[in-house]
């Protein structure tokens, strides 16, 4: 077989099934054709949008503080337990916790890649898996970039017009005043969209940025209730998910002891705090917490402090 052959189909085997919706097209969503310089073509894999569905951007730092990990998941479970479907950029940090929130429930998330969907292209490399994970649950992967089309300082800021017009709302987690993620919240501005900030320390770098949206009208989020009750102001249907209605799934009473612990600690925990709050041996929270990382329910946030995902 020749090389090129071989190429080839190593490409198929690799590259999801890319599609492509044009502006004029009935499967365009309608909400994006409303934006300045809507993408004359979409790019995608997996399923197109759907005219029943609600939209909401989560979007922060690539390198999120524990804080601003703990913050995304808490709301971001809420968010995809309930009938809004989470948009995100797939990047590092808090984009790709915000589709984990969503692909580790079995629910559909749409990522907006800022260079091509094929396999070469693909960026950041890391998160490919993720991409599959979010198709296997019935998500969408979408780009304005053909493909072959390798990401640049500018695609970034041009697909974050097409974040913020999908969604009904975009929700900044963590950022620093110079960041993707406020130009983000600018393009939802300018689009007439909500724009929610996470507060915190107005010490903290990965909080200025946020601080700065407050001050400029953004709506401060401290509980996932507050972008549920926007929803609710706009007639939009929607199923809240309280904290006791958040199942914890554990395959023996260690591991529900060791998860329940974690999701109402408002900080990762370690190895001796959870020997002090559990009443287990230090030979079975070890294990447990193995095991726990195995099956990617929980997180080493740093040096063996534990969050739950």
């Amino acid at each position: 077989m020749r090389p090129a052959s071989i190429l080839k189909i190593l490409s198929q085997v690799i590259n999801f099934n890319i599609k492509t919706v044009l502006l004029e097209s009935k499967d365009y969503p309608d909400v994006l054709k409303r934006i300045k310089n809507p993408p004359k073509v979409l790019y995608y894999a997996g399923k197109l949008f759907r005219k029943d569905e609600n939209y909401l951007a989560i979007v922060g730092s690539r390198i999120p503080s524990d804080y601003g990990v703990r913050v995304c998941k808490d709301i971001g479970q809420k968010i995809a337990k309930s009938n809004i479907v989470i948009v995100s950029g797939l990047a590092k940090g808090i984009d790709a916790i915000a589709h984990d929130c969503a692909t580790s429930n079995n629910k559909r998330t749409v990522a907006v890649l800022g260079s091509g969907i094929d396999y070469n292209s693909f960026y950041p490399k890391e998160n490919y898996k993720l991409a599959e994970k979010i198709l296997k649950n019935d998500g969408l992967i979408v780009s304005e970039y053909p493909i072959g089309t390798k990401p640049t300082k500018y695609s970034f800021p041009e697909r974050n017009r097409i974040i913020a017009g999908l969604s009904f709302g975009v929700l900044v987690v963590e950022a620093r005043l110079k960041s993707g993620s406020l130009i983000t919240a600018d393009y939802a501005k300018k689009q007439g969209k909500n724009v929610f900030a996470i507060p915190n320390s107005i010490y903290a770098q990965n909080s200025k940025g946020c601080l700065e949206l407050i001050k400029n009208g953004a709506k401060i989020i401290t509980d996932a209730k507050d972008i549920f009750t926007e929803f609710k102001n706009n007639n939009l249907p929607l199923v809240y998910k309280d904290d006791k209605d958040i199942e914890i799934n554990g395959d023996n009473n260690s591991e529900k002891i060791i998860l329940t612990l974690l999701s109402k600690s408002e900080i990762p925990l370690g190895i001796e705090e959870l020997i002090k709050l559990s009443g287990l041996t230090p030979a079975d929270i070890i294990a447990t917490l193995t095991i726990l990382e195995i099956k990617n329910k929980i997180i080493d946030i740093r040096e063996r402090n534990y969050l739950i995902k």
